[in-house]
């Protein structure tokens, strides 16, 4: 299918073309068919050489010019009409201009009422308005020759360009209505993408789900692009949608309130203006980044993407102020000095660099390629993730440096200093550098004691060489200034084994316990075990209960203990 929107002055005859080129009036409205005055979206289409065109019939008043371009919004080509009864007028005029912000570049020029006075000066006005617009150069037919009208739509129809399939939907509705029986009822222009009866899409945070899908009157099961669809939705009420408003793939779309865009044709912009872009029509506030660029903030988020396409209008003042299109969905913070005019410049390439580090979902939600070093759902600049890397490295030593007793620097911590946006690629962001990642903490293996720890330890050492299992009191590990810290310090080294808080024996104390215990008589009381271990009850008690904790010992009930695997 080929859709096509029409443009062009109030009353220069666009839908009697269409219902001569159809036989189907557009205007739906009572109020249409009572004025004689298109108001609203009207809709008609007809087969030509075997091929289904769908036309958008759009209002040419200057008060519905909203409308209009609702319906052109999505919209790849478009027939525009001029009267040779009055030539070029000023919402043919404005129509062009918005066309032309929109980059439309496919299209017919059909002068009409050429039965009532010469088309010639029309044909030259519409040929020297066209020539400095993106529709430069489109033909031009006479609409009295119905044969070449029809014989221009069909080599129009070879020029355009080819539309995915297996894009992500995103359909912008321009009508929504309630039909009794089946309920709520949407249409739009299907760009791009395909819908199946049985779908489930989104709308507004919400699953939808199509019950019922049609397109040009007839029931379909499936409607791949270009293609003017009707919806009849299971999930939402009328009331709770309508034009602007979107149904999408769901969870590869990302609203956004604020975007960098590229302007196209644009005049001196005002603070405050509208944006049209697909259906919908959105106040926006307007920050001009240099001539060719701008910052946008939305009155309301929209599904937007890199290269979507829109324009800028003054409503008040009846004007297209500019063309845009998006060049960044989530654009970075202007708050440093000089900001504003670093980003203006990077705008002024027409090309927004894409994130060194984001989610895969993230970057097809903003309409960028998935490009770069895939890190399970993270993509990263390969050349960002090497400094990133060393510069991880560079900050567990002197986390380490400055931390000399620390069991390693924490996770959280090393993710802000490397700059990652989730602690989640650290593990990653290690591999290969031979730091170790243990209990939320990163440090470099086999990192020894400082000088001053080492001695005491040491002292501890040649201590227990002597005496194994008798512990150093708390005040002689004090006068040895060995702390919590410094302890767990040895602890992680392996020189020291922890037995209690404040108790600790020599790195190999619990295997040389269990092979004293295993030569008692079975089984053997706690006096027992501190007899022949050569210690106190301080020492003994929580000694045993560590064997109990690894299975060498086994607790009877009364008290008492075996040796079920002195290692």
């Amino acid at each position: 299918m080929f859709v096509i929107a029409t443009a062009g002055h109030v009353d220069h005859g666009k839908s009697t073309l269409l219902h001569r080129l159809t036989g189907m009036w557009p205007d739906r409205l009572a109020e249409e068919k009572r004025r004689g005055l298109t108001i609203d979206l009207g809709f008609a289409w007809t087969e030509l050489g075997g091929r289904q065109l769908a036309f958008i019939d759009v209002p040419g008043h200057e008060r519905f010019v909203a409308n209009m371009l609702a319906g052109v919004g999505a919209v790849p080509a478009v027939l525009f009409v001029v009267a040779a009864t009055e030539g070029w007028m000023p919402q043919s005029e404005e129509h062009l201009a918005a066309l032309d912000a929109l980059g439309v570049r496919h299209g017919l020029v059909v002068i009409s009422k050429a039965d009532l006075a010469d088309p010639g000066p029309a044909t030259e006005q519409a040929r020297e308005r066209f020539a400095a617009t993106s529709l430069a150069g489109i033909p031009v037919a006479v609409g009295a020759d119905l044969e070449r009208v029809r014989s221009e739509l069909l080599a129009l129809t070879d020029r355009l360009p080819v539309a995915d399939p297996d894009a992500d939907v995103r359909l912008w509705v321009d009508r929504s209505f309630t039909v009794r029986g089946a309920g709520t009822v949407v249409t739009g222009t299907l760009a791009a993408g395909t819908i199946r009866v049985g779908d489930e899409l989104e709308h507004a945070g919400r699953r939808v789900t199509v019950r019922g899908l049609q397109s040009l009157g007839r029931d379909r099961s499936a409607v791949g692009p270009v293609a003017r669809v009707a919806l009849n939705l299971r999930g939402v009420e009328r009331r709770d949608i309508g034009r602007g408003d979107t149904v999408r793939t769901p969870g590869v779309w990302m609203d956004t309130a604020e975007i960098d865009v590229a302007l196209r044709s644009a005049e001196a912009l005002h603070r405050r203006l509208m944006l049209h872009v697909g259906s919908a029509a959105v106040p926006v506030q307007v920050r001009q980044l240099g001539e060719a660029a701008a910052r946008l903030r939305l009155a309301r988020p929209l599904p937007l993407r890199v290269s979507d396409v829109g324009l800028l209008r003054d409503p008040g003042e009846h004007r297209i102020a500019a063309g845009v299109e998006v060049l960044d969905v989530r654009p970075p913070a202007l708050r440093r000095r000089g900001a504003a005019r670093d980003r203006a410049a990077e705008l002024a390439t027409g090309r927004v660099r894409p994130p060194d580090c984001a989610r895969a979902a993230e970057l097809r939600a903003m309409g960028l390629p998935l490009s770069g070093l895939r890190v399970g759902e993270w993509l990263v600049d390969p050349r960002w993730w090497a400094g990133r890397r060393k510069c991880a490295t560079a900050a567990v030593r002197r986390w380490a440096d400055d931390h000399e007793i620390a069991a390693g620097m924490p996770l959280e911590t090393l993710r802000q200093r490397a700059g990652l946006p989730s602690a989640e690629l650290l593990p990653a962001l290690l591999e290969g550098t031979g730091l170790q990642v243990a209990d939320g903490l990163v440090r470099a293996p086999g990192a020894g004691l400082p000088a001053r720890v080492d001695k005491a330890v040491r002292t501890v050492e040649e201590w227990l060489a002597a005496e194994p299992f008798r512990a150093p009191e708390a005040d002689e590990l004090a006068e040895l200034k060995l702390g919590p810290r410094e302890l767990a310090a040895a602890v992680r080294a392996g020189r020291l084994t922890r037995i209690a808080d404040g108790v600790v024996l020599g790195s190999g104390a619990l295997d040389r316990a269990a092979g004293i215990l295993a030569a008692l008589p079975q089984p053997f009381t706690v006096s027992d075990a501190r007899r022949a271990l050569a210690t106190t009850r301080r020492v003994a008690v929580p000694l045993l209960e560590q064997l109990d904790a690894r299975r060498v010992t086994r607790r009877s009930p009364d008290g008492t203990r075996v040796v079920v695997s002195p290692g």
